[in-house]
Order: C-alpha cells, then sequence, then structure tokens
C-alpha cells in the first residue's frame, strides 16, 4: 500500500500519465476528512493542494468541535475569535482556556474534540484553608494553576466543591489529584520532603460526587499505604497520583450540568498532614483510560 500511495503521489505531482491523488476533487477529500482525527487531517495536508484545501474548510473543522463550543468561546473576549476560521477556532480551544479569575480551565483533546475541564484547588471550599497553621500555598510548575494547597498537620480534612458548566453530552470521569509529602527543586533536582506526612495510613479518606438529578459515586482508599503500590505499579509517594471518584452522564437534554463533589477525613482521633491538592479533574471516561494507556499523550 506504501509503494502504491507514493506512486499516486508522483503521478499527482506531473512524473506519471495516470491519475493521482491530485485529481482527487476537494469537495471528496473534505468527505473522507470528516471521519479522519484532526491530527491526521494535519499531516494530509501536505500531500498538495486540494488536500490542503481540503483541510482547511470551515465544514471539517465544525464536525471536529463540540456541538457547544461557543459556550466555551464566550468565556474569552470576542477580538480572540471573531475573525477565525473553523481550523482556528478548534486549535484556540485546544490550548487551556481559564475562567471563575482563572481558577478553572476547560480545553478540547486535540485527537477527540471532547471537552475537558480542571478545576483549582483556589476553587474549592477547604476546611482551615485561612490559617497559615494548618495550610500553605505553595508556587509550583508542576499544576497547571501554578499553585497548589500543602497540609501541614489538621484533624478535621474537608474539601468540596462545585461546577456548573452546559457539558456536551457524554460520560464523564472525576478524579481528585493529590501529591503525598512536600516536594521543591534543589540544585535542579526535585526532591521531596515526608517531615509533614502522617495520619493517611490510619483511616480511609472518602471521595464522593453528585448531581442534582440524583447521580452519586464514591471512593474509600487510604492515601499512604508505603508497602502498596498503585494499579500502575508506581509508588504512591512522592508523586502525582489521580484518584478517581466516579463518573456522571450528560444527555443532550440537559442544558447545564452541575456536579457537586468532596473529599473528606474526618475521623478527629488522630490527626492527619504531608499532602498536597492540586485540583479535580473532569475528563471523558474512555479519554481518560486512553490517556493511562498511553494512547493519547
Amino acid at each position: 500500500m506504501g509503494a502504491s500511495l507514493s506512486n499516486l503521489t508522483e503521478e499527482a505531482n506531473g512524473s506519471g500519465l495516470g491519475p493521482g491523488l491530485g485529481d482527487i476533487p476537494e469537495s471528496c477529500v473534505a468527505c473522507v476528512f470528516m471521519y479522519l482525527t484532526p491530527p491526521e487531517i494535519c499531516n494530509l495536508a501536505r500531500l498538495n493542494r486540494a488536500f490542503r484545501g481540503a483541510a482547511s474548510s470551515d465544514a471539517v473543522w465544525e464536525s471536529k468541535l463540540p456541538l457547544n463550543y461557543h459556550d466555551l468561546l464566550d468565556l474569552l473576549p470576542p477580538e480572540r475569535y471573531r475573525s477565525l476560521s473553523k481550523k482556528d477556532v478548534f486549535a484556540l480551544l485546544s490550548r487551556p482556556v481559564p475562567y471563575d479569575d482563572g481558577n478553572k480551565v476547560l480545553w478540547l483533546d486535540r485527537v477527540t474534540g471532547r471537552v475537558c475541564m480542571s478545576i483549582s484547588a483556589k476553587a474549592m471550599a477547604i476546611t482551615g484553608i485561612e490559617d497559615r497553621r494548618y495550610w500553605n500555598w505553595i508556587p509550583t510548575e508542576e499544576s497547571r494553576f501554578h499553585v497548589v494547597a500543602y497540609l501541614q498537620q489538621i484533624w478535621w480534612f474537608e474539601a468540596d466543591g462545585v461546577v456548573k458548566f452546559p457539558f456536551p453530552a457524554d460520560i464523564y470521569t472525576l478524579s481528585f489529584r493529590l501529591h503525598i509529602g512536600r516536594f521543591a527543586k534543589r540544585l535542579g533536582r526535585r526532591v521531596c520532603n515526608f517531615e509533614h506526612t502522617h495520619g493517611w495510613d490510619i483511616k480511609p479518606v472518602r471521595f464522593e460526587l453528585w448531581t442534582p438529578d440524583g447521580q452519586q459515586a464514591s471512593y474509600e482508599c487510604c492515601l499512604d499505604q508505603i508497602e502498596h503500590d498503585d494499579a500502575y505499579g508506581n509508588s504512591k509517594r512522592g508523586c502525582w497520583v489521580d484518584y478517581k471518584v466516579g463518573e456522571f452522564i450528560v444527555t443532550d437534554a440537559d442544558p447545564v450540568t452541575e456536579v457537586r463533589f468532596s473529599m473528606k477525613q474526618i475521623d478527629c482521633t488522630h490527626s492527619k498532614g504531608g499532602l498536597c491538592v492540586d485540583s479535580v479533574f473532569i475528563i471523558p471516561s474512555n479519554l481518560k483510560e486512553r490517556k493511562r494507556k498511553g494512547v493519547l499523550k
């Protein structure tokens, strides 16, 4: 097949006598592009003029955008997208779109065009967050929000949040991104300190999500089980770990979806500390699994 494609390409460049790829009508190429992913379209656009023209078609790129992409554009100043082609709109929305004072971020997955969201710890209601005896905000490049909440010690641990957004119809996974221990860079190397880490191996943390239409999910686990690795064979200490809470379903009939989420360990018989809280992720479910398996980057 590679040889045949090579021959067609040569003929399109005038080195052959028969029909080549350059003879395919642009409209036909555009119809084929409807079934391809954005990276595949961009690669094929380099073949010839017809492919390049089809790869710039608004009809092609509008099919890659979610039905409610205008809701994402509404989060941006109009001058940033008013005169853009649909291809450029897709490129714009594939980059992080911050809103809610920069504490929430939306973006489109570059392969599937599906909507993803991240919610900063700053957008959550965290017990004791204003008391520097318990919590500190640590600036870091390891978070897309450039800051994480670090717990030194507390007895009542609870973090709650809510998001309201017109998500496209899909099945979504919600997860918390946490890190056991405090991390820093010294002499160009990443080092972790577990001086304050305690209490997470005694009782489990309870994660929950629920929606007004009755959907709910929960999950419990001890965050610091040194003798146990995670499901992918990685040690949890000193690494960012996504703790899956559960899934929720959005249908076409839902104009705006409200999701509430929490994590708590409120057994006051012991204190706990040494934990970084970065964010909550809401990602289409099978997309999340493909990312974990390394299919998507």
